[in-house]
């Protein structure tokens, strides 16, 4: 089990400014993809020392680091050891997430949070808000962790129900962040805002104007960092957790993968430094 761990807001605003970054990096790690002189090692063995280098290698430029919890289950019980021993390597000053857009029935729900935020004790959790309050409540019971609801996702599919208006015209995905922000509040309540949609992050930003945005889509999904931050970052806190997964971890599949991860780091971050100045 991973030692008690705490990322309140105002920590994590500090990093944000100590660092001039609001980046985080997810750790969507596949054996398949990594170089090949890492997939010579037992599974274990290869991704943790891949995580090892890319954490090693982007942290001074991370406020997070993003893991999302299906490229480690899908090899059964080693993958949560894999998952325990990365959390083990990312310093106490970086927000952790658990990527697992969990959300079912109250005592599921409870059960879920107490794995994520006791057993593995990550900052944070992506989950879905469709099964409606009682399914996020218990995540709501921990002190000083984050709940990262889905408001509005940067994939395709987000056209198949979130953006479908309602009878007064509001759209789904702003009528479900307007009830769940009432459960919770701007310590506890990021939103998933994808970075696809840089216009509607501005009116987004409106409509929430204290809450954290965990923004995807940034690198492999093409969204502009720039864009986001001059549309969504909050006046005085930064206000955003900006994700590159794809476009960082795999900038390179030889032995300078951590070299070729931290420039594509650097890249992100700089396109950030407008807010800053």
């Amino acid at each position: 089990m991973r030692a008690l761990h705490i990322m309140e807001r105002k920590k994590l605003v500090s990093e944000i400014f100590k660092k001039k970054s609001m980046l985080c990096v997810g750790l969507d790690t596949r054996f398949d993809l990594l170089p090949e002189h890492l997939q010579q090692l037992p599974l274990k063995d290869a991704m943790v020392q891949f995580n090892k280098a890319i954490i090693d290698a982007t942290s001074d430029l991370a406020v997070s680091f993003k893991l999302n919890t299906a490229f480690y289950e899908q090899y059964g019980s080693v993958g949560w050891e894999i998952m325990e021993a990365t959390l083990a390597l990312i310093p106490d000053n970086i927000l952790t997430i658990a990527d697992a857009k969990r959300g079912d029935i109250g005592n599921t729900s409870k059960m879920y949070a107490k794995a994520f935020f006791e057993q593995m004790n990550f900052d944070a959790i992506t989950v879905a808000p469709y099964m409606g309050e009682d399914s996020l409540s218990p995540f709501f019971g921990f002190d000083q962790k984050w709940v990262i609801c889905l408001g509005l996702t940067s994939n395709k599919g987000s056209l198949d129900l979130q953006q479908l208006d309602m009878v007064n015209g509001e759209p789904v995905y702003l009528h479900m962040m307007k009830q769940v922000e009432s459960w919770g509040n701007p310590s506890n309540l990021m939103f998933v805002t994808g970075a696809t949609h840089p216009k509607v992050l501005a009116e987004l930003r409106s409509q929430f104007p204290e809450h954290f945005f965990l923004v995807p889509g940034v690198g492999a999904q093409g969204g502009s960092a720039k864009e986001v931050c001059a549309m969504a970052a909050h006046k005085t806190d930064g206000g955003l957790l900006i994700n590159s997964s794809r476009g960082i971890i795999y900038a390179s599949n030889k032995e300078d993968f951590a070299t070729k991860a931290r420039e594509a780091a650097e890249h992100i971050v700089l396109d950030m430094q407008d807010y800053f100045v």
